[in-house]
């Protein structure tokens, strides 16, 4: 009788695992085929017959991408966006997640409540009234008004995952430091933010990826193309002729390439930073 519920486990554990694996492969056969689609030739792309690896690999859709107009000035009107987001939102939210996490004052609540909406609201139902404003401030084409942009939907959830880890964060360590003759200053370096930086990684990934992979409001906000962004620049590979698939999936495994590297580069810190606000210390 007992092996009756050892098989169950079993089975159970078997189905589990096998769904993952599915459930896996399904998200990855999409990468997987940009991937190798970036190395086939214009034929082998067009073949009836599927090619689930490249016969003949060839480097000439890298080449062919890398050498496309306005890439380059698609490739740092990205950085400079993505990197400025990611500044500005991360600064901002420590010194606001501290406020409510620390602070009592008046509209508290509501503010917090507000950090919720705004991230239930569709951001495309926002585009033309973001676009009548910024036209109005003279900031549409512009670079900083695309920062200002993203920042309405990465600031409110930077916020909020950073209030999380604070409230977590022992008060009594930082009137422990404020006894021993730090100020509340002091107490913020040496204290806070040592302990809040797992958390900030996390949230620097958020924004990372939110702002590089972004394309409906640059899209609509950017009009020169010395001024759009790589997922702008990328739709420039479907003219009136077709769709040039072989550059098309070159340049878009090259446009993936930072968000790997910058996740790799900080990969060990991202699982600390998503469990140390679920713990109470």
């Amino acid at each position: 009788m007992s092996n009756g519920p050892v098989r169950t486990r079993h089975l159970r554990l078997i189905l589990a695992n096998t769904s993952a694996v599915v459930v896996a492969a399904m998200l990855f056969f999409p990468i997987y085929w940009m991937i190798i689609t970036a190395f086939k030739s214009g034929t082998d792309i067009l073949s009836v017959h599927p090619q689930w690896i490249p016969r003949r690999p060839t480097f000439d859709n890298f080449t062919s991408a890398v050498h496309r107009p306005q890439f380059i000035d698609a490739v740092r009107n990205s950085v400079i966006i993505v990197l400025a987001t990611v500044a500005i939102s991360l600064t901002v939210a420590f010194f606001a997640a501290i406020a409510v996490a620390r602070f009592s004052f008046f509209g508290r609540k509501a503010f917090l409540l507000m950090l919720l909406i705004v991230q239930m609201i569709p951001l495309t139902a926002m585009i033309i009234p973001i676009y009548l404003l910024l036209n109005d401030a003279g900031q549409t084409n512009k670079l900083p008004g695309v920062v200002i942009t993203y920042l309405t939907f990465v600031l409110p959830f930077a916020i909020w995952t950073l209030r999380g880890f604070i409230v977590n964060i022992p008060p009594e360590l930082e009137e422990a430091a404020m006894v021993d003759g730090c100020t509340r200053v002091g107490a913020l370096r040496r204290i806070i933010f040592p302990l809040v930086a797992p958390g900030l990684v996390a949230t620097s990934i958020f924004a990372f990826i939110q702002a590089w992979n972004e394309y409906l409001l640059a899209y609509v906000l950017l009009s020169s193309p010395e001024n759009r962004t790589l997922t702008v620049w990328l739709a420039a590979f479907t003219t009136r002729n077709g769709t040039a698939w072989g550059p098309l999936m070159a340049a878009s495994t090259l446009t993936a390439l930072p968000v790997v590297v910058f996740f790799v580069a900080i990969h060990r810190k991202i699982a600390a930073g998503l469990t140390a606000g679920a713990v109470k210390g």
